[in-house]
């Protein structure tokens, strides 16, 4: 596993397959790093699916609302948190392979619980989509998520925790 540097700005995202971790980057986008740790401490990302899969693109999840494992997942990507939008906090950090990205609507400031992880370099996102972390270990847990928009059988977010909270 690779080395936590700050654990309070690290997740782990437990996946079927094994473990993925996460550098957040408070430096670059604050709102939206301590929103995901606010929702992974109160266990609103634990059991969502991976609802947008798209190969060579990246996987999509998040939704707190819809994205639940037992729901009807053909409604994920509609919803959020009970929490108000985020504004944008765009910079020039590239959207590279494993670098993770605040879904949105049209509206630049609509993100909210939804994150999307990169496939493959995504330049065409830079400036356009807040990047608040990247994977630092278990990318080819991410790699074989199950493809579909959505997927016949997606793939879930088992839990999600902040690691300083994980003992």
């Amino acid at each position: 596993m690779a080395e936590i540097k700050d654990p309070e700005n690290t997740v782990i995202i437990e996946l079927e397959d094994g473990n993925v971790v996460i550098e957040l980057l408070p430096d670059v986008a604050p709102a939206h790093c301590e929103r995901m740790k606010e929702l992974a401490r109160a266990g609103a990302y634990d059991n969502v699916v991976f609802h947008r899969v798209i190969d060579g693109f990246m996987a999509q999840t998040g939704d707190v609302q819809f994205g639940k494992a037992d729901a009807d997942v053909r409604m994920a990507g509609r919803g959020g948190s009970d929490l108000p939008d985020l504004p944008a906090e765009f910079s020039k950090l590239p959207h590279g392979r494993g670098t993770i990205g605040a879904a949105r609507s049209q509206n630049p400031n609509s993100a909210n619980s939804q994150f999307f992880i990169n496939f493959t370099d995504n330049d065409f996102l830079t400036g356009q989509y807040t990047v608040y972390g990247r994977v630092i270990d278990g990318m080819e847990h991410v790699d074989a998520i199950t493809r579909g928009e959505p997927p016949a059988s997606p793939d879930r977010m088992i839990s999600v925790k902040v690691a300083v909270d994980v003992a």
